[in-house]
């Protein structure tokens, strides 16, 4: 038997006063023997928990007999109690034999359920509610809402004890309080609390007999009710007299919010609020106080929430019983909570506490008053603070212009609604704070070795916030956190940080290494504050988000305590609302009269039938509230026993919304299904499809653990101990975030065991670290004037600034920039144009005269200029000689290749000849730097000349694998108005601004390669896999949650088209000839065929007619699978390895044009006959062709030269056959081609180059 997935009941548990006790005081009491009511010790009655029915139980029984298969009487009493042998009732059975969930500890419950004691009371008392937690070893939380209300305690003439209302009223009464404890898996505080308050009215009038009874059914009726699926779909029932509501997760990743996440702004003060959120990022010891118990876990829950996605990873118990108070002695950082009148006595016995006052809103520590502790950092706490001054938290105001409502269920709706809108714009603010205090984390991350550079990113903060991070980076919070950025996670946190995330930024990210911030960033707030650090404002924190409308060198200004009012009237969600959908809510069916099976199963028959008429009325473009609905259906139809009607479900839901696929689940139900529905299961192709697809991911998983494949693992970064061989040196300088590029790092290597054996000193590479970041820091640190900043561009960064200098144009120091060399003069500063790089036309060392002596000095000859410049360097000078060497030699280079990554290649190297000789310090220094000059070199050895006509067709280049060890094939391209789409190896997909080139979107589709891609419409990216999956991907949302599975193998191609009735129709075939055609809107396979051919490789449609591509055959087929025409290998490439690689169909002249892997000529077809090719024409120095794309009147065929090193673009003229040029602008072969409007070429090559070169269409 499948195990059943988790409802909104886990266990209804009944706490109290035992019965003989209760006896024995009311007895002492009517007797007035009594002087006070003394505390009684509280006990479990009774424990109800699922199933409460099931196909054995006799069908024409009731509730009691019905329950009492898992439900036997027990005696939950004293712990001294439970080592007596099971009691044997006389029909045979053992009380011991109950159903209790193995996660509830009965044993500390009582205390939670009555953590102010058992207290009788001489009158009537409020009914009042507090709330659970309750976490497990694993740190897994399970959720309780409690309820405590009186009842009357009387006797009757027999002596025994009842309750209820009717007793002897000539003596005073006696009222004994009750607990009723709902435990769930997730947290429905409110919706919990709404349902025990509709179970107290029907307790209230119930006899004692009925009690038991009426819990029973209550908690049945709870375990009936299925919680809704992450996202726009809301879960609601009646319980009359109120409509409770289940409100749904935003994401699969994200927590239930179903609490009034407003409270702590009521609480404290903003600024005591960001106090409390310090200490718990900084994992402390918090005691929260309050005399309200429900409070307390109300507002520890909130507090937690604004941190998400950061968890907290400690001990959390927010309530603690008075017998609990022991807890608080515990070493480690925890979260707890007591009642106000333990404040004094906590506060005097126990050590380096937090003690948090909920009631009076005061923070202070154990030991005095104020808090020692590092605060928030103050830019994102001003922009919290100006955010936070926005929210309008009360709701009295909302109702002004409204009636008085007389419905109790629509007056809920409307407060429910209003909460919502707030919880949003809390939820909004919280996450700007949590991404302002971690924005740019993932620049010091290296996803290959899993390390996390905590020294470099602690350079970057600010030096008055540094303590504040400094305690944080040694947290369990953050450490999770981290390993949610290196498992590339996408969560609200990465949403955010990526919208957010201003162009500038973007564009740095894709072309500069290392990473430098620009002058504009760490000079906007002025020349003159940037000399003390307290005044300045965070390097990457703004007053609020950026303004993306606004330029790329448009910079905020700090804010102050005196900011403009302008501010203060910004709306507390401005620039960080998601888009949201309109949300959806599924009214439950009413529970089932008799709670027998048959009537359980015509509740859940008649909860399918319903959503079966939601999905119906859905249209197919709601796909993701279709997901919702067949996810909900699934979860009923699991429950009910209808396990090949679930599994069709849960298949569905890779064509709605896959985010939401619950494997888990699926993989349960398949192992427990019973042969006969395994062999029926087997005879539907999708359920067939989908239980092979559950054994493939089994079989994966397996093997992912069995490899030792950890995603939990983060490690940092640390400098060796021991002496490196290559090997480890090369994963030490990846790990430091130095260099990624193996080339590079082998050439340092190299230079760093000059003359000794080939192994790197720790002590020496210490050293070389050591100088790398002090140099690194000394460039952050320079703060040029705004005199100066007018002369240079706003993403320009400093990063090498030589000691004051005589120069031919005055003294001062000499500035490296990217771009440029300048002189910043002594005195006041000022600046002086020394060359661009490209200006270049003459580096060298000279001497200069003084008095006797001659000075070494560097010599530059600028074009446009007649006197040469002259600098003194003295000792500097032949490290400066070989750094300017190399920028000129990259800068030609780049400029040549249209690539900036040459740039940015010469400048690491340089910047690495300036730490070898800072770190060797002998006369083999400036040789051993010289290895680095990888630019320089080939310069002189051999010129890296490009030839005329690439040089001029040629505009851009951009490199995906950036970030990246070694280059990766670009596998295929896709344009797409405003956008580039690059697939790379193992299903990552990147989107680059096709305005800047500059990468917004990176995502990973399956684990394989990618074949094909196609827009299918303006929201839908369809892409085919060599896992058999096509993956869907909105252009909007930029998320991958749609799959289409009915293919058998590797999907190879797609073409769009419009069927006989102008409906919009998709294509796809597979490797081994299978055929798809499918409706866009509902995602359905309208028909398929097979075609019988060696490897299907690509599909194109056109007027009716299908055109197929495999490795030997090239069929024209019509609609319906038969083939009409069949084109053959052409006669002299027939018997050799030569295969078709990619046809062209020019329909306007009615030709078919051909290329083969292992050919060099393109075959020209007619339509009308395709016996052979009419034409051919000869690509010169070609010997292999992947590629051909149709663009105005040319072709555009992708290959490879005679030299593999020779990635060839050949453009042919359409009309005349005749190679216009040839174009050589790759080192690694072509191996797809795209075309932005008809205006540029885009052409990705092999895993040697791994480049994108845009190509101008003339």
């Amino acid at each position: 038997m499948a195990e059943l997935p988790s409802g909104l009941l886990e266990a209804c548990v009944v706490v109290g006063a035992p019965s003989d006790k209760l006896r024995d005081i009311y007895q002492l009491h009517q007797q007035s023997r009594l002087n006070e009511l003394p505390p009684l010790e509280a006990e479990v009655l009774q424990v109800h928990a699922p199933p409460f029915v099931s196909k054995e139980t006799n069908s024409s029984q009731s509730i009691g007999p019905s329950f009492s298969r898992v439900q036997r009487r027990k005696s939950f009493i004293k712990k001294k109690r439970r080592d007596r042998p099971a009691e044997v009732l006389p029909n045979g059975e053992t009380t011991e034999d109950i159903s209790v969930p193995k996660d509830l500890d009965l044993i500390a419950l009582p205390q939670l359920c009555f953590p102010g004691g058992l207290q009788l009371a001489n009158e009537q008392r409020e009914d009042t509610y507090h709330f659970l937690v309750f976490t497990d070893l694993f740190g897994n939380r399970t959720h309780g809402v409690v309820l405590q209300y009186y009842r009357a305690v009387q006797s009757c003439q027999e002596g025994a004890v009842k309750n209820g209302y009717r007793g002897n009223s000539s003596k005073s009464r006696l009222y004994a309080p009750f607990a009723v404890c709902i435990i769930s898996k997730f947290p429905y505080y409110n919706a919990l609390r709404d349902c025990l308050s509709c179970l107290v009215v029907q307790l209230r009038p119930a006899r004692q007999a009925d009690f038991e009874e009426t819990v029973k059914e209550f908690s049945a009726k709870l375990s009936l009710v299925p919680l809704p699926p992450p996202g726009q779909l809301h879960v609601s029932f009646s319980l009359r007299p109120l409509q409770v509501v289940l409100p749904s997760r935003e994401d699969q990743d994200s927590p239930v919010i179903d609490i009034d996440l407003h409270l702590p702004f009521l609480c404290f003060t903003h600024k005591t609020l960001l106090q409390v959120l310090s200490c718990i990022l900084q994992e402390q010891r918090l005691v929260f106080f309050s005399a309200d118990w429900a409070r307390l876990t109300l507002v520890a829950e909130s507090l937690l929430l604004y941190l998400q996605p950061l968890s907290w990873q400690q001990p959390y118990v927010p309530v603690l019983a008075r017998g609990m108070l022991d807890f608080l002695m515990a070493p480690t950082a925890f979260m707890m909570g007591c009642h106000i009148s333990h404040f004094e006595e906590v506060a005097a016995e126990t050590e380096e506490l937090i003690l948090v006052n909920i009631d009076d809103g005061i923070i202070q520590s154990s030991w005095s008053e104020s808090i020692d502790l590092p605060a928030i950092p103050q830019a994102a706490a001003e922009s919290f603070l100006s955010r936070a001054e926005c929210l309008q938290l009360h709701y009295d105001l909302e109702l002004c212009h409204l009636g008085a409502g007389t419905d109790v269920n629509t007056l809920r709706c409307q407060r429910r609604g209003w909460q919502t809108r707030l919880n949003t714009q809390i939820q909004n603010i919280a996450l700007e704070l949590v991404v302002n205090l971690f924005r740019g984390v993932q620049d010091f991350l290296n996803h290959e070795h899993r390390v996390f550079n905590s020294e470099e990113f602690l350079r970057t903060r600010e030096p008055a916030d540094q303590s504040f991070y400094q305690k944080v980076l040694e947290t369990h919070i953050f450490h999770s956190f981290l390993r949610d950025r290196l498992n590339r996670k996408r969560d609200t946190f990465t949403r955010m940080e990526q919208n957010t995330r201003n162009h500038a930024h973007r564009f740095r990210a894709m072309t500069e290494s290392p990473r430098r911030p620009p002058m504009s960033e760490l000079s906007r707030t002025g020349y003159s504050s940037c000399t003390n650090p307290n005044d300045r404002l965070s390097k990457r924190l703004g007053a609020s988000l950026p303004n993306l409308d606004q330029p790329a060198n448009y910079t905020t200004t700090a804010i102050s305590s005196n900011r403009s009012a302008s501010l203060r009237k910004m709306t507390p969600d401005i620039g960080l609302k998601f888009p949201q959908r309109e949300v959806k809510v599924f009214h439950l069916p009413d529970f089932p009269p008799p709670l027998a099976y048959q009537y359980v199963q015509n509740y859940y028959s008649n909860m399918v039938a319903s959503l079966g008429r939601a999905i119906n009325m859905t249209p197919p473009e709601e796909s993701a509230l279709l997901a919702r609905y067949h996810y909900l259906r699934g979860l009923v139809n699991t429950v009910s026993n209808r396990r090949l009607d679930a599994l069709e479900d849960f298949q569905s839901l890779y064509k709605t919304d896959s985010d939401i696929f619950p494997s888990q689940m699926v993989k349960t139900l398949v192992d427990s299904l019973p042969e006969a529905e395994r062999l029926q299961a087997h005879k539907r192709p999708e359920l067939k499809r989908l239980i092979s697809r559950v054994k493939r991911d089994q079989e994966r998983e397996l093997a992912r653990h069995s490899n030792g494949q950890e995603e939990g693992a983060v490690k940092r970064f640390q400098l060796p101990k021991k002496y490196m061989q290559l090997e480890e040196f090369v994963k030490c300088i990846q790990e430091s975030g130095i260099a990624k590029d193996q080339g590079t790092i082998h050439r340092l290597f190299d230079a760093l065991t000059l003359g000794h054996q080939k192994q790197v000193d720790p002590d020496l590479f210490r050293v070389f670290y050591t100088i790398w970041k002090e140099t690194e820091a000394e460039a952050q640190e320079v703060c040029l004037p705004p005199s100066v900043l007018d002369h240079i561009d706003p993403s320009e960064c400093v990063f090498k600034l030589s000691s004051s200098v005589k120069t031919s144009r005055g003294v001062g120091k000499i500035a490296m920039t990217q771009r440029r060399l300048f002189l910043l003069t002594d005195g006041r500063p000022g600046y002086v144009e020394v060359a661009q790089y490209r200006d270049l036309e003459e580096v060298k060392v000279s001497s200069a005269p003084f008095l006797l002596l001659r000075i070494p000095s560097l010599k530059l000859r600028v074009r446009g200029r007649k006197e040469a410049f002259e600098a003194n360097l003295k000792t500097e000078t032949e490290l400066w000689n070989l750094m300017v060497k190399e920028m000129w030699a990259g800068r030609n280079i780049a400029d040549q290749h249209k690539d900036p990554q040459y740039m940015q290649q010469a400048l690491t190297n340089a910047l690495l000849m300036d730490a070898v000789v800072g770190s060797l310090q002998s006369s083999k220094a400036i040789y051993a730097a010289s290895k680095l000059g990888h630019f320089d070199r080939i310069k002189m050895e051999v010129p890296m000349m490009v030839p005329k006509t690439t040089a001029e067709t040629l505009k851009h280049k951009i490199n995906p694998s950036l970030e990246l060890a070694a280059p990766q094939a670009v596998d295929v391209l896709l344009y797409t108005p405003g956008q580039l789409w690059v697939s790379v190896r193992g299903g990552k997909v990147m989107v680059f601004d096709a305005s800047s080139w500059s990468l917004t979107h990176t995502c990973h589709v399956g684990n394989a390669r990618l074949n094909c891609m196609l827009a299918v419409d303006k929201d839908q990216v369809w892409m085919g896999s060599e896992d058999s999956v096509i993956y869907i991907i909105s252009m909007v949302a930029m998320v991958c949650n749609r799959q289409l599975t009915e293919h058998r193998a590797e999907v190879t191609g797609l073409a769009l088209d419009t069927d006989k009735y102008s409906q919009k129709v998709a294509y796809s075939c597979s490797a081994e000839g299978t055929v798809m055609v499918w409706d866009v809107p509902t995602l359905q396979v309208k028909r398929h065929f097979r075609l019988s051919c060696d490897r299907l490789q690509s599909i194109s449609s056109c007027n009716g007619v299908l055109w197929c591509c495999s490795r030997d055959l090239i069929m024209e087929v019509w609609r319906n699978g038969t083939v009409k025409h069949q084109l053959n290998l052409p006669e002299q490439q027939k018997g050799s390895a030569a295969t078709f690689s990619s046809v062209l169909l020019l329909l306007e002249r009615a030709e078919l044009w051909s290329v083969c892997v292992d050919s060099g000529e393109v075959c020209i077809w007619h339509i009308k006959d395709t016996s052979k090719p009419f034409h051919r024409v000869t690509l010169q120095d070609c010997t292999r062709c992947y590629c051909m794309i149709k663009v105005k009147n040319q072709v555009w065929v992708g290959g490879v030269g005679r030299s593999a090193t020779k990635g060839k673009i050949y453009i042919l003229d359409a009309e005349r056959y005749q190679v216009l040029k040839e174009l050589q602008g790759h080192s690694d072969k072509v191996t797809a081609l795209c075309s932005a409007e008809d205006r540029y070429i885009l052409s990705g090559a092999g895993k040697h180059d791994g480049k994108i070169a845009i190509w101008k269409v003339e």
